[in-house]
């Protein structure tokens, strides 16, 4: 059969859409058959189940009205009695659904407009869902595109089969752009929203320099040479850990390429921001140390508990100044790229604080013990920092120091016992005063100390622990862009838990509190892993 012309011209609309919209044929044939079965419904009535059918082959259209087979017929626009549809099919059961062919129809303008505003609103959500399918998945890649038009500070971006948006927050200081301009970007987040999904690009992004330098750096593409770590002060000055897996292979060498080619076309697409290339070692202080190139170090000290090191720098060549950089730049991006809190001291202040802390462990044992001034500096210089290592200690180990016997080491530990002793029910009385629940004892973790320490600071219940956040516990440090970072404290000591101590302790209080359940707990420890894993 012959297909006609205004049957062809249907098809041919359905191919023009899906080209234009690069989307599928039969969602845009789909929407025409929503269409016109929206503007029959308004000719036979809104609660008419009508149904239309364009053949994808031939544009040929078909409308049918659906009726449910019922018993008793309350609707007759959608329901039919189970007598008239089985002289129509003797098979037909109560709960089947009888197509009733209906003739063509002449649409009217308002009938026209309706429809092609059903099929205009569901090209669009298709052409939407189009869009975030293709970008969800290039998370994470650098794309190029033509600047559209500024907004308000952020810059909107023609990406050809999408549009991307940089927030003013995401571009480099001083960086304009202008309409027509092309800009490469990073693209970091993809949203589906109801106005159509959003992509946001970065040119500020860590991974943006990373995938900027995959490009140009063939050893980098095939796996040879691995980016470890990327730290950025966006448009002033980077740093990046690389590692080879080739020992042939230079990852620095490979990085900054002959005469330096390589790193300089990464840099002028930064817009000059300078890159120190580091080698990247699995020894945190090695790593350091080269992090904070180009000072001089001449110790390191490292507390794993806290991720905290302490940098020892030479007193001459204004080694301080090198290693804090201008404005605390350069010892800021060496702890962003290792992860760790760097602490950077010369060598006259780290003797002067060694001193210190010699004088204040010396005194802490001469008051805690009774004890003389020899006996307690002979305590401190044998490393021992609190009268509870005192009480925990093997007897052997305190008899062994030189002066003192085995009764010695016995009268000790039984005065730092006593002692402590003595402080832990000071506390308790204390803690009866400010108010504070026994139930709060029973949270894993939790020290006398800190119950007072919660009391004085209003946290008297199980219910107030699960309701803090880790930083209110351990404190924070607040970053600012050109400026010292600044350190708030928390309501613990930092030498008394560890962040990783602190959020566990709230958790468990939850629980206790009945927030969550232990298996909920479990599981959210498990996805934390895996994710921390992932990233490492």
């Amino acid at each position: 059969m012959a297909v006609s012309a205004n049957k062809l011209e249907l098809l041919q609309i359905a191919d023009a859409v899906a080209r234009e919209k690069s989307i599928d044929r039969g969602i845009v044939i789909a929407a025409m058959e929503d269409a016109i079965a929206k503007a029959a419904r308004a000719r036979y009535g809104s609660e008419t189940d009508v149904h239309a059918e364009i053949d994808a082959k031939k544009g040929e259209l078909r409308l049918s009205r659906h009726m449910l087979v019922v018993e008793q017929v309350e609707n007759s626009s959608n329901q039919i009695s189970l007598a008239d549809a089985q002289r129509a099919n003797p098979g037909a059961q109560v709960g089947d659904t009888i197509a009733d062919t209906l003739p063509p129809l002449e649409y009217g303008r308002i009938a026209a407009q309706s429809a092609k505003q059903v099929i205009v609103q569901k090209v669009r959500e298709a052409e939407r869902d189009r869009q975030y399918q293709e970008f969800k998945d290039r998370i994470g890649d650098i794309v190029n595109g033509v600047v559209k038009r500024v907004e308000y500070g952020s810059v909107i971006v023609d990406l050809g089969r999408g549009e991307a948006i940089i927030r003013r927050d995401e571009m480099l200081p001083r960086e304009v752009f202008r309409n027509g301009d092309r800009v490469r970007a990073y693209i970091f987040d993809v949203r589906r929203e109801t106005r159509g999904p959003q992509i946001f690009l970065s040119r500020t992004h860590p991974q943006f320099m990373a995938k900027l330098f995959a490009q140009e750096v063939p050893e980098i593409y095939d796996g040879i040479v691995e980016i470890k770590a990327v730290a950025r002060d966006p448009g002033s000055r980077a740093k990046i850990g690389v590692i080879s897996r080739d020992s042939s292979v230079d990852p620095v060498g490979a990085c900054v390429g002959m005469r330096g080619s390589r790193v300089q076309a990464v840099v002028n697409e930064l817009q000059g921001e300078k890159i120190d290339i580091i080698p990247w070692s699995p020894d945190i202080a090695t790593f350091v140390v080269n992090a904070l190139a180009p000072a001089e170090v001449a110790k390191v000290v490292i507390d794993e508990d806290r991720e905290r090191i302490e940098v020892v720098v030479p007193d001459t060549n204004n080694q301080l100044s090198l290693a804090i950089g201008r404005r605390g730049q350069n010892v800021r991006l060496a702890s962003q790229l290792t992860g760790w809190d760097i602490d950077i001291l010369t060598e006259q202040e780290e003797s002067e604080r060694r001193q210190a802390d010699f004088e204040n462990s010396t005194r802490v044992f001469m008051e805690a013990l009774n004890v003389d001034e020899v006996v307690g500096q002979l305590l401190a210089s044998e490393g021992f920092t609190s009268v509870e290592e005192l009480a925990l200690v093997d007897v052997k180990e305190l008899a062994g120091i030189e002066g003192f016997d085995e009764e010695t080491a016995n009268e000790l530990q039984s005065r730092a016992k006593e002692y402590l002793e003595q402080l832990e029910t000071e506390l308790e009385n204390k803690r009866k005063e400010l108010g504070v629940d026994d139930a709060l004892k029973t949270v894993p973790g939790v020290t006398s100390k800190m119950l007072v320490k919660f009391g004085e600071n209003d946290i008297k219940s199980v219910e107030d622990l699960a309701g803090c956040a880790t930083d209110d516990l351990v404190g924070w440090t607040e970053r600012k862009e050109g400026s010292e970072p600044t350190k708030h404290a928390g309501i613990l000591d930092a030498n008394e838990i560890s962040r990783d101590d602190a959020e566990r302790m709230i958790m468990q209080a939850r629980v206790i509190a009945g927030w969550i359940t232990e298996a909920e707990l479990a599981k959210q420890t498990e996805a934390a892993q895996a994710a921390e894993d992932q990233t490492a």
